[in-house]
């Protein structure tokens, strides 16, 4: 028998085909690339709203987008970024479900950490749970009118609520 690297040009190119096409093909199915991308089109005149997540799968009966992995979401429209271990568009109730380590950031500086938060799209509203025994964490920030390092407005006095005899 002859040594692999005497053998004829065309069986191995064949053979080497038969073997790395159906991997090639397999690969593209169930191997997913580094990072995937979904992009939705919102109602409110077409605004785009990205999902970037290591694996993402379609459900084109229940229209669900479920992204996995690293989720990143952008929604310039509503200056809103988001990261969480998964994503579930719903684009019919047009609601986006994340849970794991969530954590948004609304332009301006208010955040919402918590393990699982849902965003009602339409509404603009989120509704977030914590893990048991823990709480959500949301940072507002709160613009002050302060003057010359004052407050404009005194902060109320307390009664005194002691008691004469």
């Amino acid at each position: 028998m002859l040594p692999f690297y005497q053998l004829p040009r065309a069986p191995i190119r064949r053979l080497a085909l038969s073997l790395v096409l159906p991997a090639t093909l397999l690969g593209a199915i169930v191997i997913p690339p580094q990072m995937q991308t979904v992009t939705a089109q919102t109602a409110e005149g077409n605004r785009p709203l990205t999902i970037r997540s290591d694996v993402q799968e379609y459900d084109a009966k229940s229209q669900v987008v479920t992204a996995r992995g690293n989720v990143q979401m952008l929604y310039p429209a509503r200056q809103i970024q988001a990261t969480a271990t998964q994503a579930q568009y719903f684009s019919k109730e047009r609601r986006i479900d994340f849970s794991g380590n969530v954590y948004i950031l609304q332009q301006g500086g208010n955040s919402i950490r918590a393990e699982k938060v849902t965003y009602l799209i339409d509404e603009g509203r989120f509704v977030a749970l914590p893990q048991s025994n823990r709480q959500v964490e949301s940072i507002y920030m709160v613009q002050d009118s302060e003057v010359g390092g004052q407050s404009a407005r005194p902060a109320p006095k307390t009664p005194d609520l002691k008691r004469s005899n």
